[in-house]
């Protein structure tokens, strides 16, 4: 499973989560850095990454398609968490929702709950 950083992720959480053997990419490493959600969503199902965010309009969008893909991981965290925090928080719960994200879920993650719903939701 290989994960699609959004742009309001800093591009350092990549070089962190590679330290945990955990692939991922960052939108401006593939050209979407002023792309829109839909764009991201699109190039992530044709890629089957999962998306990584802050922004809770993935969610809305993912209802509105009425699709099961891609999964998205909603991050939950305070703005001010270091990219190293976000990381470990990513890297300490993958293993626990990796089922989830392969079957096509959204997982919003906090330093103390995860919360799962299948897709498609509508």
């Amino acid at each position: 499973m290989k994960l699609l950083l959004d742009q309001n992720l800093s591009p350092s959480i990549c070089d962190y989560l590679a330290g945990f053997g955990i692939q991922s990419l960052h939108v401006r490493d593939v050209g979407l850095r002023d792309a829109s959600d839909e764009e991201i969503l699109g190039y992530a199902r044709r890629e089957e990454l999962v998306v990584v965010s802050q922004d809770s309009d993935f969610t809305n969008l993912l209802v509105w398609q009425n699709t099961s893909r891609p999964s998205l991981i909603l991050l939950r965290l305070p703005n001010a968490v270091a990219a190293a925090d976000i990381a470990e928080v990513l890297a300490a719960n993958l293993g626990a929702i990796s089922d989830h994200l392969r079957s096509g879920a959204i997982v919003s993650l906090n330093s103390e709950r995860i919360r799962v719903r299948r897709l498609p939701l509508g």
